[in-house]
């Protein structure tokens, strides 16, 4: 009687904290909120644009076209925070967007984060989360979220494997018996294949783009397996050179030699993650294969590269965007089954 009292006056909160995109799930609502990791500043100053209300899609829109007066900054980077202050007024703005609050209440939170996170890492999502309005605070790493959303069976006595990919860091665990029997995480992503087409294109075109063009080259014309039929687009940037504005045609087989880098070091936290297994576990992942989540899985014909090169199936989530914010929503859902997954903090104090 007393949760559902709380869960209608105050309803729990599950976060995925990205350094791309924040997205919130509320307690019986499912996910609300999907925006992106970005505070807008009056330059000079630690002062939140709007009152305090510019944050995500808003202030994204000024990454890259912002005046001299003011400053369009993301809080995390690498998965992790670098600005506290500017982390405790994002995540302050996102719940109070989605919370209602009544009776002195504060949401509940779960929060999932990176595997590679240190103790002093999590102690500041911690404190940040604390401080913008959250009760009571779960740390569960993404991976296992991710394993969660994607509806693998990792309770059973059977290997279930998952590779998330974000925007900072990549998270790969093997699960068994509702528990991590494997895992590797690194901090190159959807940010590290951004800045490779940055490079490429500054080396070879001497042509200077922002993050977001690249990003935009990566999502119409990026691949990392040969397609069936090859694409092209125009991109404009500076000439580094000159100095003045240009244009070039870039191909996909020249953004896919430009994502090498990346997309190899994916594989190779992959393989490490499968090196640490026993031979039982292995045999398992002949059959159940890798699920991949987060934006990066999203990356043309990346499921079908890195079946080739481990030899076993690999499928996108059917909405990898989403699968972290959902699997950390269902632990909030059954806090009482999870509570063994999640980091109170209290080890770190």
């Amino acid at each position: 009687m007393l949760n559902r009292l709380r869960r209608w006056l105050c309803p729990d909160l599950a976060i995925d904290l990205g350094t791309a995109n924040t997205l919130v799930a509320v307690q019986g609502r499912g996910i609300v909120l999907d925006e992106p990791s970005v505070v807008a500043l009056e330059k000079g100053t630690r002062k939140v644009l709007g009152r305090g209300t510019a944050v995500g899609k808003l202030a994204r829109q000024m990454l890259g076209r912002t005046p001299e007066s003011i400053t369009a900054v993301r809080p995390l980077q690498d998965g992790v925070i670098t600005d506290f202050e500017l982390c405790e007024a994002m995540l302050r703005y996102f719940i109070n967007k989605v919370s209602q609050r009544s009776g002195g209440l504060r949401p509940r939170v779960v929060i999932a984060i990176p595997g590679s996170i240190t103790a002093v890492e999590k102690r500041a999502v911690f404190n940040s989360a604390e401080r913008a309005g959250a009760g009571q605070v779960f740390l569960i790493p993404e991976s296992k979220a991710a394993g969660i959303g994607a509806g693998l069976p990792i309770s059973e006595p059977l290997a279930s494997m998952v590779c998330d990919i974000g925007g900072g860091t990549t998270d790969v665990a093997v699960f068994s018996l509702a528990d991590i029997v494997a895992s590797r995480s690194v901090r190159i992503a959807g940010d590290e294949m951004d800045e490779a087409i940055m490079e490429f294109l500054k080396q070879r075109y001497s042509l200077s783009v922002g993050k977001q063009t690249a990003e935009q080259i990566k999502i119409e014309i990026g691949s990392a397996a040969p397609l069936d039929q090859e694409l092209t687009a125009e991109v404009r940037g500076r000439d580094t050179i000159g100095g003045v504005p240009r244009k070039a045609i870039v191909t996909s087989e020249e953004i896919r030699e430009a994502l090498a880098g990346p997309v190899g070091a994916i594989l190779a936290c992959l393989k490490s993650a499968i090196e640490q297994c026993d031979p039982e576990l292995v045999a398992d992942l002949v059959d159940q294969g890798v699920v991949l989540t987060g934006g990066g899985a999203l990356l043309r014909g990346l499921d079908v590269y890195l079946s080739e090169q481990l030899n076993v199936p690999v499928r996108v989530d059917f909405d990898p965007l989403t699968t972290v914010a959902r699997g950390a929503a269902i632990c909030l859902d059954h806090l009482a089954d999870w509570r063994e997954s999640f980091d109170t903090g209290e080890r770190d104090l």
